[in-house]
């Protein structure tokens, strides 16, 4: 059925291109045809008025040459015509169907390379409505955790005896909230991660209200590494309580990045992603993790990636921000920030560049701030319409007007 409609709506384009074709030139050759109808109405009126003594035999001959005349130049130039109408008819019915005739082969070899011509339509409404029920209908942690391969881990005999007697222990100390911490550890150490996310649960439910976005997004980092990658209901529900606890975890933010670009909103996982990078440090284990990810999440999104090897703080700046108080990181920070507002305010500098100085203001809840390098960037790139794509993603992952 799609060939029978791709072919039809082909034959519909040819038949709307070559009447207009072969309409070409047909004004021009009528003209050529009236002039000629208006000189040999001329010389019957001229006949008229010689016969009815109106006009001097002599004077008839003189005006009976120039229109004769003017006959035959009309009646050449309306051969001329109507040759190169003919030609140009022609030429025109051959470039049309050349040019549907490549149209036609380039739509399909371009929709046999990058479409699957056995799929049925799927319009959005559907797509969303499947998108839903696949969110829905998700394996729960435990069938993820079955159908993931093992973890082969190469322990030491001692280290696992250790183990085996901290897991007896428990079965007599069932409130020992540090103890199941330990044995949620050691348990995930060893490559038993259902068992580790039982201890970890089980730390959780002795806590009760008293339990911290910590232990909440610990649950969920083991439900993930032994559903082999895969976020589960049940670690999404982990990640949303660590995220209401606290808002600004890097690692739940991970974690809730991944689950968004796993049920069909990478723009949003894109953003969220984006916003750890630009926080950092550099030498954060979830950095790596989003740099390996981000390429596919940001395509699957449409969002063409700024360039991430703009200039950023040094690695001792890193290291010397990991000693310091919460005060005086977040000093070091905006210190950052003002010195690349300064320079990009005097100097300019490349749309990445400028993306990243909106994004940190943003981080720093400095929406103002954000807004007035929203539009400074504007000014320095808005010609450049690769250069504005990144700046709009910037913007709206700062929530600046745009």
């Amino acid at each position: 059925m799609f060939w029978l409609i791709a072919a039809a709506m082909t034959l519909v384009t040819l038949a709307m291109i070559v009447p207009v074709v072969l309409r070409r030139n047909v004004a021009t050759t009528k003209a050529a045809e009236l002039d000629l109808q208006v000189y040999k109405d001329q010389l019957a009126e001229v006949e008229k008025d010689v016969a009815s003594g109106a006009l001097p035999k002599a004077d008839a001959q003189a005006i009976r040459i120039e229109v004769s005349r003017r006959i035959l130049a009309a009646d050449k130039r309306k051969q001329a015509e109507t040759a190169a109408s003919q030609t140009s008819r022609t030429t025109g019915i051959i470039t049309g169907v050349i040019l549907v005739l490549f149209i036609g082969a380039g739509t399909v070899a371009l929709y046999w390379e990058i479409g699957v011509p056995g799929m049925p339509d799927q319009p959005l409404v559907a797509r969303m409505e499947a998108a839903k029920l696949a969110r829905e209908n998700r394996p729960d942690q435990e069938t993820a955790e079955a159908a993931a391969p093992p973890l082969n881990v190469d322990a030491a005999p001692e280290y696992v005896d250790l183990v085996g007697k901290l897991r007896k222990v428990l079965q007599t100390r069932t409130d020992d909230v540090k103890g199941y911490r330990l044995l949620a550890n050691h348990e995930a150490r060893l490559g038993n991660l259902k068992d580790a996310r039982i201890a970890q649960q089980k730390v959780i439910d002795l806590l009760g209200d008293k339990a911290t976005a910590e232990d909440y997004t610990d649950l969920a980092e083991i439900m993930i590494v032994g559903a082999a990658g895969y976020v589960s209901p049940e670690a999404e529900t982990a990640l949303a309580k660590a995220i209401r606890l606290q808002p600004k975890s890097p690692r739940a933010r991970y974690y809730s990045g991944l689950t968004l670009a796993q049920n069909g909103r990478p723009d949003i996982a894109y953003r969220m992603w984006q916003g750890l990078l630009d926080e950092g440090p550099k030498d954060a284990p979830w950095i790596a993790l989003i740099q390996a990810q981000i390429g596919s999440v940001a395509r699957a999104a449409g969002i063409r990636i700024p360039n991430q090897n703009a200039p950023g703080p040094s690695a001792e700046q890193v290291r010397n921000a990991q000693s310091m108080s919460e005060e005086d990181r977040q000093q070091m920070i905006r210190g950052m920030v003002a010195g690349l507002s300064e320079r990009l305010n005097t100097d300019g500098g490349t749309p990445a560049e400028w993306a990243r100085l909106i994004r940190a203001y943003g981080v720093l809840g400095e929406t103002s701030k954000a807004d007035a390098a929203w539009k400074a960037a504007k000014e320095a790139h808005g010609q450049d319409a690769d250069a504005m794509r990144v700046l709009q993603e910037a913007a709206q992952a700062a929530e600046v007007t745009r």
